[in-house]
């Protein structure tokens, strides 16, 4: 088990506590790669990195490494595209949206190409500081017209979605999580449906809107705030675009505040998007934002900067509490 207080090594995952899957994404990809032949796996060094593996082992004529270049990741990914293929493109959040941007805009969202690029290392989930830290990634995915956005908060999720997204029209930005992935949704009772969020609780005096890693999080901190006597719901956002506003204003209509949680800066992401949805529907509330602060995070241990930045279930009830005026 690696030390709680360092920075791990890359490759290296935190301890997982409970039910969790192995590589979901890698698996759930050779699944659908059985049944659809015209599904391609693509990467940029990362294989290993971002649990390609499986499938690359089961279809190794539909995998191609394309080394260390994530503008060319992209452009073969369309290229790929045009001939029919369903390109699941792989790489880290911060080389996908910060160094392939306009591939992404232009090559696959302005052709609608069927790319989907599937994103490690999302925010803190990695101790590499800010050369690592795709913390601003759905921000700057939700600004492209056309280009479907999604943050699973599970293994389930991550295993939903994958097969989900083949059949989007378009591009489509994942992020990922890899390893040894937590299950915390129901196989057999939960169903990813692109754009729908999922009131995983419900609750009559604050709304916990939360998408990614935070959503685990948000349903801890309902369980705590209700045994001091708040009901709280928990709405579960997978999807950052299209964004279900509808669900959202719906619930904040009737609780008495709302209290968003992201794996991401708080501006341009879930926190803005919540707030312009509230301000369409004519719903006023306090809001409550959770997530990272406006700058670049250094490096260090992944628990020591969650618990710094305020990505923990004790911030998401502090924050509760802070909503309702207690």
């Amino acid at each position: 088990m690696a030390e709680r207080g360092r920075t791990l090594a890359m490759g290296e995952q935190e301890a997982v506590a409970g039910t969790a899957i192995e590589a979901p994404f890698g698996r759930a990809l050779a699944a659908l790669g059985r049944t659809r032949p015209e599904v391609v796996g693509v990467t940029a060094d990362l294989g290993k990195y971002t649990d390609i593996h499986p499938f690359r082992d089961a279809f190794p004529d539909r995998y191609f490494n394309v080394g260390m270049a994530e503008q060319n990741l992209i452009a073969v990914g369309a290229g790929l595209a045009k001939t029919g293929k369903i390109a699941y493109c792989t790489t880290y959040g911060v080389f996908a949206t910060r160094r392939a941007y306009d591939f992404i805009a232009i090559a696959c969202a302005h052709s609608r190409a069927a790319v989907k690029i599937v994103a490690g290392l999302p925010g803190l989930t990695t101790g590499y500081g800010g050369t690592h830290q795709a913390i601003e990634d759905l921000a700057l995915a939700a600004m492209i017209p056309g280009l479907t956005v999604i943050d699973p908060c599970d293994a389930t999720e991550i295993m939903q979605a994958t097969a989900a997204i083949a059949d989007v029209d378009g591009p489509v930005y994942m992020r990922l999580q890899r390893a040894q992935v937590p299950v915390v949704l129901d196989a057999q009772r939960y169903r990813f449906a692109v754009g729908k969020a999922a009131l995983l609780r419900d609750g009559a005096d604050v709304a916990i809107v939360a998408t990614g890693i935070m959503t685990p999080r948000a349903i801890e901190a309902a369980g705590a705030l209700a045994a001091a006597g708040v009901s709280a719901a928990v709405l579960h956002m997978p999807t950052i675009k299209p964004f279900d506003r509808d669900a959202v204003a719906s619930l904040a209509a009737r609780t008495r505040a709302v209290v968003t949680a992201e794996n991401h800066v708080m501006r341009g992401g879930l926190a803005s998007l919540v707030a312009e949805a509230l301000f369409d529907a004519g719903v006023a509330r306090r809001l409550e934002r959770i997530g990272i602060p406006d700058q670049f995070v250094e490096c260090g241990s992944v628990p020591h900067l969650q618990k710094k930045y305020g990505l923990t279930t004790d911030a998401i009830v502090a924050a509760a509490k802070r909503s309702l005026g207690a």
